[in-house]
């Protein structure tokens, strides 16, 4: 049996589509589509249902991925290692994330790596996007704010990342912090919201774990970038609520104050998520082994 049939019968199973499939491997839809229906005609058995979108595996595909993807995994590597002998940075790593974290953390742990020959390619956007984005193939690692939920997508927890209700100086003089611990966010309603997004995604997550509840009314300020909504606390437009990786330099020079200092503060957990099979590669395996120990650091 041709193993370039199984590769691209592994990339498409993983992928639910001919199209994204065929992109994996380098080909083109037609050719990825020839050589499902000749490992069809081979095997004697369907191997996919077309639906409107995608495909979906038989029984016998779901059989035949158990047996051949590691080993096709396997192959794929050390087809790689040949390749990259002489370094793992042969080719440019193309990596997504959200625009804070890359900046503030990412990049700076992937620095050493630069300076042995790694050439990097940074997107940056939201987690839904960059993930669809590395299951179709256009990146090869993604941080995400989420735990992966796309087919084809493996990922491990990278990191966990704690949130500050905080304020500038100005409004932290205002606020009855001691009132605030004790009776709740409602302390709080007249106090303009700053926020990344009009649904205050990462507000809401705070209220509810810590006060059980949500918060009240709209943001006064919207900017779709958490460095943004840093600077317009620090100048006192009003309160948010921020990783505490962003804002510790501010923390501790005073020109930030965090409201509360609960003792089991929410978190969110990091992903670093690559596409199944590829965890082996050098390049891909350099990266992803160096950030989960710098992340350690985080």
């Amino acid at each position: 049996m041709d193993l370039s049939l199984l590769r691209t019968f592994v990339a498409v199973y993983r992928a639910g589509s001919v199209t994204l499939g065929a992109r994996q491997v380098g080909l083109a839809q037609p050719t990825a589509t020839a050589q499902i229906r000749a490992l069809e005609e081979q095997l004697g058995q369907q191997l996919f249902e077309r639906l409107a979108r995608g495909v979906a595996p038989t029984a016998v595909a779901d059989e035949l991925a158990a047996e051949v993807a590691p080993h096709v995994d396997a192959l794929a590597a050390v087809v790689e290692r040949g390749l990259e002998r002489s370094s793992p940075f042969s080719r440019p790593m193309h990596l997504a994330g959200p625009a804070e974290l890359t900046t503030t953390r990412v990049l700076p742990a992937l620095a050493p790596l630069v300076g042995q020959g790694l050439r990097l390619r940074i997107s940056l956007g939201l987690s839904d996007d960059l993930l669809a984005g590395l299951s179709a193939g256009r990146f090869d690692l993604v941080v995400s704010t989420t735990r992966p939920r796309v087919r084809a997508v493996t990922a491990v927890p990278l990191a966990d990342e704690e949130f500050v209700l905080v304020s500038g100086r100005e409004w932290a003089a205002r606020i009855d912090r001691d009132a605030l611990t004790d009776k709740g966010p409602g302390r709080l309603a007249d106090v303009p919201l700053l926020s990344y997004a009009e649904d205050l995604p990462v507000i809401r997550r705070y209220w509810r774990t810590l006060f059980g509840t949500h918060p009240r009314g709209t943001a006064a300020v919207v900017v779709p970038d958490l460095r943004g909504v840093l600077a317009a606390t620090i100048a006192g437009a009003g309160i948010s609520v921020l990783p505490r990786y962003l804002c510790d330099r501010e923390l501790g020079d005073g020109t930030l104050v965090a409201l509360l200092e609960p003792e089991v503060p929410p978190i969110n957990t990091l992903y670093l998520a690559h596409r199944t099979g590829t965890e082996h590669t050098p390049n891909v395996a350099a990266v992803r082994t160096h950030l989960l120990m710098q992340a350690r650091l985080w």
